[in-house]
């Protein structure tokens, strides 16, 4: 364990803002975080994770002492009639790790293919896409108590899972935002395995290429395609992945909607609630392709927000809250929704 001193975090963000750590640990073990803990003067100080540092929004430099989980080590635990059982380190890259599933036969993550990001983020965010979550392939999780250096598991239930969120993500009551720092996530994934079809996105594949049985690695590259065509390439513009949560209303509220805007994109939920397309919100309110500073909406998606800065004048954390503070207000006057941010702003 070797503190580093004011460290440069614009490489470690998607977004690319311009922020520094004024101390950073660099965490590669559950001994790691014990030896921050037992350091004078950093076991007392607060603490502030960091994996890929792909759903981040930094205002600022960061006091905290930042703990760069870099937990590697990925493996097949066992099969049983049910499931593949399948573990990661923390630390390892979500998209690398979905291709080293497929390379073992044991499919099932291939719908949340290039989600960016690392393992131990993806329970934090409750990570989905094209109709599977990850609480749909989650078996528990190893973490460890920022106060105290002890190592517990937690199961689905415990880690308390909604839409784009668990208890990873609150700080009150029972909430362990910013209390643990997990290590390892195992994933059971099912066997035999069944292909999940259902978005829309994947049946116009299946009608373009003429597959009516696609495999995993086919839906895997499938879904590549789709999020290539979509979602700009954070190594080339700077971005966070979808900036809002996708929001849910009743079914009146839909309808009234509806009959001022018929084209809303809507999807009924199990539960009877509407979930609605923020990224259609946004758009019939005028905002794709539009800059505040330098920050702006994607051109090929309004979801996204993106850094327009360059190394002379880089992006800021506050201008993009900016941005999507008036996005915000543009949605709530027509619509009357209020749109949620889906990245942590620091």
């Amino acid at each position: 364990m070797t503190p580093e001193r004011s460290v440069n975090l614009q490489p470690l963000n998607t977004f690319g803002i311009a922020a520094r750590a004024h101390t950073l640990v660099r965490i590669r073990s559950a001994d790691d975080v014990r030896a921050v803990l037992a350091d004078p003067a950093l076991g007392p100080a607060p603490k502030f994770i960091l994996g890929g540092g792909s759903n981040i929004v930094l205002t600022g430099d960061v006091k905290a002492v930042v703990l760069k989980v870099e937990i590697k080590g990925r493996r097949v635990l066992e099969a049983t009639p049910r499931h593949w059982l399948v573990e990661a380190g923390a630390g390892e890259p979500w998209p690398e790790f979905v291709r080293w599933t497929l390379a073992q036969g044991t499919p099932g993550l291939e719908n949340l293919a290039l989600i960016p990001g690392t393992v131990g983020a993806s329970p934090v965010q409750n990570i989905g896409a094209y109709g599977v979550e990850l609480q749909d392939r989650f078996h528990s999780l190893d973490a460890i108590d920022l106060m105290t250096g002890r190592e517990f598991t937690l199961d689905a239930a415990q880690c308390g899972f909604g839409y784009r969120d668990s208890v990873f993500k609150h700080a009150s009551n029972l909430g362990l935002a910013g209390r643990a720092l997990i290590l390892r996530v195992r994933f059971a994934l099912p066997r035999p395995w069944r292909p999940e079809l259902g978005y829309l996105d994947l049946q116009r594949k299946m009608e373009e290429t003429g597959i009516a049985a696609p495999d995993a690695q086919q839906i895997h590259d499938w879904v590549c395609a789709i999020r290539r065509a979509k979602l700009p390439d954070p190594a080339v513009i700077g971005n966070a992945g979808s900036f809002f949560k996708n929001p849910t209303v009743t079914p009146e509220q839909c309808a009234d909607i509806i009959a001022r805007d018929p084209a809303v994109v809507h999807y009924p939920l199990p539960d009877g609630r509407i979930k609605l397309a923020a990224g259609w919100l946004i758009d019939a309110c005028g905002w794709r392709g539009k800059t505040v500073g330098h920050a702006g909406v994607y051109e090929k998606q309004a979801l996204v927000l993106v850094n327009r800065g360059d190394a002379e004048h880089p992006c800021t954390g506050g201008e993009v809250m900016t941005l999507a503070r008036a996005i915000q207000t543009s949605v709530y006057e027509r619509f009357g929704i209020r749109l949620e941010p889906e990245p942590v702003v620091v």
